[in-house]
């Protein structure tokens, strides 16, 4: 996009709204925001990117100044991704229509994005010193989902936001592009916040007060479980290390613990553990090493569709894991656990294809089918990892 910074022509700050059918609100909340831009002397305008209202809401917009968008394709994120496209200034302030964020605060957001932040967050809540008036936020909401919430967003990807769900933010239309934003319905805030914390845009975070919705005739559109789920699930899909590297670490190790204590059929307190252990043991390591290597395959994919920026560890293991390499090692796998069977088949043509001593055989017989299955598990997921990272060597 370009750069109109100079341009009196162009708006220096565009407001996106996403609005389906708040007639009650939507005129104080564009008042309020032409207040503010005029009287901090800020050139700017308001948007309202429509989703479909039936109940005057596109009139009364229209009316009081607004430019009106519609988008066809219904969802939070769609809506305002649709504002945010037709937005011509070169920094963007969105918040909901539903007269629970004071658009008077518009010129603090602008401030800090003047100051060279690309990402201002609004924050709510008191730990990042915002205000949530009585009633404004459901007490699970205000006590536990959300902080909960924001706390895992810090752990997980460093983001330095006490409030994820607050609606009201500002940024750079230049950061927007970059971020190439896919998700189109409530977790689309999530999404922006995620990716600028990965790949490390300025963030700040400015606090602010949450007063009881307008609305009167109609529900919130936020429904509690069903949103809080989809961001966890956000979450995990965008760290696959969270959800599959580690969990597949941790199988894979009880799995060989489990090998270590089974194969000798060593007795623990008064415990004898024999094959039944073993096999349960090779489940592990199996479903580990699945779940290990997905981890890497998802990976990979995010960072070449640009969900997420590379890191020097994944540079590192790519340096060390090839095609090549990768293939090599589940062949030498497949050979030994071939070896393995082998043996016990030798063993089987020692006593003319009789019955076996089942408690020694299966302890060759399970190693080498899981040795066998890993390898050649190893060597279609190097090929996959290889064709999905084409473009990286």
């Amino acid at each position: 996009m370009p750069d109109h910074h100079g341009d009196l022509t162009v708006p220096e700050v565009s407001v996106v709204m996403p609005c389906l059918n708040e007639h009650e609100t939507v005129g104080v909340c564009i008042q309020k925001a032409l207040e503010a831009l005029r009287e901090a002397g800020i050139r700017g305008e308001v948007i309202i990117a429509d989703n479909g209202s039936t109940d005057g809401s596109v009139e009364i917009a229209e009316s009081l100044g607004a430019r009106v968008v519609p988008v066809q394709l219904r969802g939070y994120g769609n809506a305002l991704m649709g504002g945010i496209r037709a937005a011509r200034g070169r920094y963007v302030i969105m918040g909901d229509a539903d007269d629970s964020y004071d658009f008077g605060e518009v010129p603090r957001f602008v401030e800090a994005l003047r100051r060279g932040n690309e990402l201002v967050q609004g924050c709510r809540l008191p730990s990042g010193g915002g205000t949530v008036l009585p009633g404004a936020m459901p007490w699970l909401h205000r006590w536990f989902g959300n902080p909960v919430l924001s706390l895992m967003a810090r752990r997980m990807f460093r983001t330095p936001i006490h409030d994820i769900y607050c609606g009201m933010r500002g940024f750079t239309r230049a950061m927007f592009d970059r971020l190439e934003l896919r998700c189109t319905g409530m977790e689309f805030a999530t999404e922006m916040i995620i990716k600028a914390s990965l790949f490390h845009e300025r963030i700040e975070q400015v606090p602010i007060t949450l007063s009881p919705d307008g609305r009167r005739t109609r529900r919130p559109h936020l429904r509690t479980f069903r949103d809080g789920w989809r961001t966890l699930r956000f979450f995990l899909i965008f760290s696959p290390r969270w959800l599959f590297w580690h969990s597949g670490l941790a199988l894979m190790a009880l799995g060989l613990a489990g090998y270590a204590i089974a194969l000798p059929g060593l007795t623990i307190g008064g415990v004898t553990f024999d094959v039944h252990t073993l096999l349960v043991a090779s489940m592990a390591v199996q479903f580990g090493f699945q779940s290990v290597t997905f981890a890497v395959l998802t990976t990979t994919y995010a960072i070449k569709q640009r969900l997420r920026p590379s890191t020097a560890r994944v540079e590192t293991f790519f340096r060390i894991f090839t095609l090549e390499r990768g293939a090599i090692a589940g062949l030498l796998a497949m050979l030994a656990g071939g070896s393995a069977i082998a043996v016990a088949f030798v063993d089987w043509a020692q006593v003319d294809f009789g019955r076996l001593d089942y408690a020694s055989t299966m302890r060759l017989v399970i190693p080498g089918a899981t040795l066998i299955t890993l390898g050649g598990s190893l060597v279609l997921n190097s090929f996959l990892c290889s064709m999905l990272g084409l473009d990286r060597r």
